[in-house]
Parts: C-alpha cells; structure tokens; sequence
C-alpha cells in the first residue's frame, strides 16, 4: 500500500503525522516513511542520522538499475530507535529535486512496486504539492492521499482554491485537520471535503517525533500518537474493502467552484465574502 501525505499551504506537520502513521501503522506490519519532499528532509537532523543511505543513494542505485527493482526501497532504510524504518530526503531542497528529477517517473514507479509487495506500507512524505512539484507523480500512484491542512482561514484559502486540481491527483482523497480554529463540520459544509480526522495540537507528541526516542511500546502517552493510530486503522481498514470494478472513489469537490475568491475563506454563519472572517 501506498500512501502519500501531503499539504498546499505552509507547514501543517506534514513530515510529523507521516512518522506518527508509521509508528502506530497496524496489521504487524512495519512500514516506510519516505522523505519526498522537493523542498528537502526534516528527519536528517531530528534524529541526527547519517546522510546514507537516503533518498539520494536510492535515485543513484536506481538510475544504475533501471529503477525497477522493489527491494531497493528496503536496501535504502535506517532505522529509528523506536524500529520505524525511513529513508530520509537531503535536507537542501536543490539536492532533494535533483534526487526526486533522477527518479522521475521512477519514484513514482518505483515505490508503486515496493508498495504492492506483500507487507509493505510506503508513507511518503511529500511536503508541500503544487503543480509542478516532482512528488506529484508519487501522490498520483498513491492508493490514498492525506491532505494536511490547519483550520486557519489562510490555509483554507489556499485549500479551496486548489481543489479542483487536487482532485484529479488521487483515487482516495482525504482531509486532515491539525489543531484548532474552525470545526470539523465547518470545514466539511464548506468545502465538500472528506474529513478523515482531526489531529490535536499535541507538542509534547510532536516533540517525541521530532529528535527524541521514538517509542511505539507507549503509545497511549501521546495524543498526537493515537490520533495518528486511528488514521492509521481507518485507512488500514479501507484498503481491505476496494471499490467494485468499473467504479472510482470519491473525489473532492466544490459545490461552487466560484463561490470562494481568492484568499477569502467564507464562514458558514457569514453571508458575504470580504477580506476574511475571524476564527470562530
């Protein structure tokens, strides 16, 4: 199974809830986080791991290889100290694009293959996604895309603006909200959006994914860590039951694509559009 994580706006916590899912994935599985994120790795430095094996020493064995070997996914890991096994993206964005530019389309391939092996779960971590970004190619062969989002009338924005072409990136779209500002329901009246989940504001959690021991023996001491569990068995459980043949998931949408002009996301209680709404 592939699934790629994502965001269209800022730094929501894209590379902290694709660790958070690896490290409370289910099924006795141990899954991959890959670190493709064009604008460069955070996980280097948090966990201060060498710089090989990585996404870079992956793209060089794959560019040798033609790119279609699966087990050099699992030939290019570390390992954490909680057992959640990665492959970390350089941390400036130039070597990171040129790693992602070599693989491409292999990457997208490439980790396709690693994923349909019998239990593999690749999380790839893909940063922020436009256009023209060279992880877009790994979200279109993902089984599931994540959407990262926080609740914020700036990030909405931008969310809803992008819709329409989000859509067409992935057969099973999902919303993630990350901390406070407007509701679940809000969100979802809005924007016609599937909302998987809600993650807390948790720096504690983030904190234990961000440079300290990764546990995955006390899960229960996190809030971040059992949200991330129950996406993790959500989207566990939705990939036991694939949708009938002839038929595809369902996509996000607009109910009016014109409804919301730029940079104005409109509360449900207001009636008109101005420079913005307050925060409920």
């Amino acid at each position: 199974m592939l699934i790629a994580v994502c965001s269209l706006k800022g730094s929501p916590g894209v590379t902290t809830l694709a660790s958070a899912l690896g490290a409370r994935w289910p099924g006795g599985q141990s899954p991959i986080v890959v670190e493709a994120d064009p604008a460069g790795g955070d996980l280097m430095a948090r966990f201060r791991l060498s710089d090989t094996p990585g996404l870079v020493s992956l793209a060089a064995a794959a560019r040798r290889r033609g790119g279609t070997d699966p087990n050099l996914v699992t030939q290019h890991t570390q390992v954490l100290n909680g057992g959640l096994r990665v492959i970390i993206g350089p941390v400036g964005a130039e070597q990171a694009r040129a790693a992602l530019s070599v693989l491409a389309p292999g990457p997208a391939s490439l980790l396709r293959r690693a994923a349909d092996q019998p239990g593999i779960t690749i999380i790839a971590d893909c940063g922020r996604v436009d256009p023209d970004s060279p992880a877009l190619a790994i979200i279109r062969a993902a089984d599931t895309m994540l959407l990262v989002a926080r609740p914020h009338d700036d990030e909405l924005a931008h969310v809803a603006l992008k819709l329409q072409a989000a859509q067409q990136w992935s057969r099973r779209p999902c919303l993630v909200l990350v901390g406070d500002g407007y509701s679940t329901a809000e969100v979802s009246q809005i924007l016609r959006i599937p909302v998987m989940a809600r993650v807390p504001s948790d720096i504690r959690g983030a904190a234990a994914l961000c440079g300290q021991v990764l546990n995955r023996r006390s899960p229960d001491k996190c809030v971040l860590s059992r949200a991330a569990a129950t996406i993790a068995l959500n989207i566990h459980a939705n990939s036991q039951q694939p949708a009938a043949i002839g038929t595809r998931a369902p996509q996000l949408r607009l109910a009016h694509p014109d409804a919301l002009p730029p940079n104005v996301f409109v509360h449900p209680r207001s009636s008109t559009a101005g420079n913005g709404v307050a925060a409920p």
